[in-house]
């Protein structure tokens, strides 16, 4: 079996932290134990291009109970935790392609070797992997049945292919579920991207002023935690009704220019490119801490950044100390990379369970269709939305209230009234 992780003698770490991992993900242990009696994908062969974490792995074990041949690589150079890769390689016996701090050419090898496999279906973090497919092995797309995609940064990328009749097969859009957005991308990034932020800088957050350049549902979640935390938040919007949105739950509503000379912290977190730009990070206070929590680091202008710099060090692991001209320190948290995974271990379990559980049930979902999709990007199917919502709400101990009879009659009716 081929495979390229940093250590295999991580493996054993790695085993006890997805066991502690799959303790919290009581739905996606559920559709588990399912997969192993009905091996749904006995004979599909996946490829995913996924964030290598615990939670993760989990994931690739509930499909390869379900009978699936899979290849794993990172959506992402520093995104992975080296142990949980190895111990899918050592325990699982899957192909794992994936190293902490990977370079651009690694990166790119590894998503080539999970092409190798000649997936008939793709699971996608950022759409790289449909990119590369797309781009440099169109051989293998005939064989590719559909796909999943978790972002939102690959979504737009995924529609504007669609739009433009290049989408050569069809793709769930897993980010869009109710039960992946509303949680993952609120619960999830908020909690996990100021851990990340705290851990890579044992700052503190309380009395600080905390600039979220974008309010989407990540957004949300970052503004909500740093509220939380004690920070006076400043969000910065392109769009009228997330902005409305945020001064109506109590947030300050800044352009960029004006949140940068007051700013202590700033995350970007928008899916577009150069945020925040050479002329924000000249007028930024010495000191000034910025992360990015989008999926891809172009959201920070750091070609702009580094000329307008006389030097730059690493001065914590994860932080690098950018001097500029005037001889203000900026200083980068995890190259600009995904904070909440370079220097944090990403979501909680409990939040990656439904996610996870989406792209488990929307994959059994494409594999089962008798008559394929057109070559388009699609909702997941609000049957499977609702039973993830149900098994959580179970898993939780909690009970929900059910329509009587005349209340399902009421609904369905124009007559009645007042």
């Amino acid at each position: 079996m081929k495979y390229d992780v940093k250590n295999i003698q991580l493996a054993k770490e790695g085993q006890l932290r997805i066991e502690w991992a799959a303790q919290s993900m009581p739905v996606l242990n559920r559709i588990r134990q399912r997969f192993a009696k009905e091996q749904p994908f006995a004979g599909v062969k996946l490829a995913a291009c996924l964030h290598v974490t615990t939670e993760t792995a989990a994931l690739m074990q509930t499909l390869k109970a379900g009978g699936a041949s899979i290849a794993l690589c990172a959506s992402n150079p520093l995104s992975t935790q080296d142990d949980a890769a190895a111990s899918l390689v050592k325990h699982d016996r899957i192909p794992v392609f994936a190293i902490k701090g990977e370079d651009h050419k690694t990166y790119y090898a590894h998503i080539n070797a999970v092409l190798d496999t000649r997936p008939h279906f793709t699971m996608d973090d950022g759409a790289d992997l449909v990119s590369i497919l797309h781009s440099e092995r169109q051989a293998l797309v005939a064989n590719v049945r559909g796909g999943t995609e978790e972002t939102t940064t690959g979504i737009i990328r995924l529609r504007s292919m669609a739009a433009d009749g290049v989408l050569k097969y069809p793709i769930i859009a897993v980010n869009d579920a109710r039960t992946k957005h509303f949680f993952d991308n609120r619960y999830g990034t908020g909690q996990s991207t100021i851990d990340g932020f705290i851990r890579a800088t044992n700052r503190l957050i309380a009395g600080t002023r905390f600039v979220v350049c974008g309010y989407g549902w990540c957004g949300r979640g970052i503004a909500m935690r740093a509220r939380g935390m004690g920070a006076n938040v400043i969000v910065t919007e392109i769009d009228p009704l997330p902005a409305l949105e945020a001064v109506m739950d109590g947030f300050t509503v800044l352009p960029i220019a004006e949140a940068a000379p007051i700013g202590d912290f700033f995350c970007t977190v928008t899916g577009n490119i150069n945020v925040i730009r050479k002329e924000h990070f000249r007028v930024m206070k010495d000191g000034a801490i910025v992360a990015n929590s989008g999926h891809f680091n172009v959201e920070l202008d750091l070609p702009g950044l580094a000329a307008l710099s006389k030097s730059r060090r690493r001065i914590r692991t994860f932080v690098e100390e950018f001097v500029l001209k005037n001889g203000h320190r900026i200083n980068v948290l995890g190259e600009g990379r995904l904070i909440n995974l370079a220097a944090a271990e990403g979501h909680p379990s409990s939040v990656m369970d439904m996610s996870f559980a989406n792209q488990a049930l929307s994959i059994e979902y494409m594999v089962k269709l008798k008559k394929p999709l057109a070559k388009d990007v699609y909702p997941v199917p609000e049957a499977i939305d609702q039973q993830i919502a149900r098994e959580k709400l179970a898993a939780m101990g909690v009970v929900i209230d059910q329509l009587t009879a005349e209340q399902k009659k009421y609904l369905a009716s124009w007559e009645l009234g007042t």
